[in-house]
């Protein structure tokens, strides 16, 4: 289910949903969870379950359970588009975890930054925190190690006979890991492993270490 690691004397945690956490700090980092996207596209005619719209929410529960942490950055689109019934699960969601919440900003978080004033979240363009920079948008920053979203990794695996498979992850290049998207029905952009490169391939078990050697 996870995999730990060490970062300039810093130890991660990679959770198989897609989230980090950062034990030195007790906080979650979460990326591209697009709160609100089913519900778009259901409105607009898209054939996905209304269960679904209460998953994401159900494991954002499992991974405050899991860790126990003591706050949580989300990594830039919280919230797919504009308003809609998701926002009143999102509130509630808030009140019962009951924890400071900064979030990053993406390009999808469009909402007015006074309904994230209203639950007492900030909204930030960037986070530098002790020589770690956390933002939306993947960048290698001199001096700082970056954790990004924006892209939705993903790498594909090739087996015998031809077979395929597409798996999100944790990509590491240089001095940077992107997330995977945490939210569900979000699609991912496959990357292409370079030498030096590490893909923290995430399944329904577990989170496994893929590297390209130099």
């Amino acid at each position: 289910m996870t995999l730990e690691i060490e970062i300039n004397g810093q130890t991660f945690v990679l959770h198989n949903s897609g989230a980090l956490y950062w034990v030195g700090k007790k906080m979650l980092l979460i990326s591209d969870a697009h709160l609100g996207k089913i519900s778009h596209f259901r409105k607009h005619g898209s054939a996905l379950p209304a269960k679904a719209i209460f998953m994401n929410f159900s494991r954002l529960d499992e991974l405050v359970a899991y860790f126990v942490p003591e706050k949580i950055c989300f990594l830039g689109d919280l919230f797919h588009s504009a308003l809609n019934k998701e926002w009143h699960f999102f509130e509630e969601w808030v009140a019962r975890t009951a924890l400071p919440i900064i979030l990053i900003a993406g390009n999808h978080d469009i909402v007015s930054p006074q309904k994230y004033e209203e639950l007492h979240i900030p909204i930030v363009s960037e986070w530098l925190l002790d020589g770690f920079l956390l933002t939306h948008f993947p960048e290698e920053r001199e001096g700082a190690f970056t954790f990004s979203g924006h892209i939705h990794p993903s790498v594909m695996l090739t087996g015998q006979g031809r077979q395929f498979l597409k798996l999100p992850c944790f990509f590491r290049s240089g001095e940077q890991i992107i997330l995977p998207a945490f939210g569900e029905f979000t699609g991912t952009s496959v990357m292409e492993l370079k030498p030096g490169d590490v893909a923290y391939v995430i399944t329904k078990e577990e989170v496994i270490k893929i590297s390209k050697a130099l």
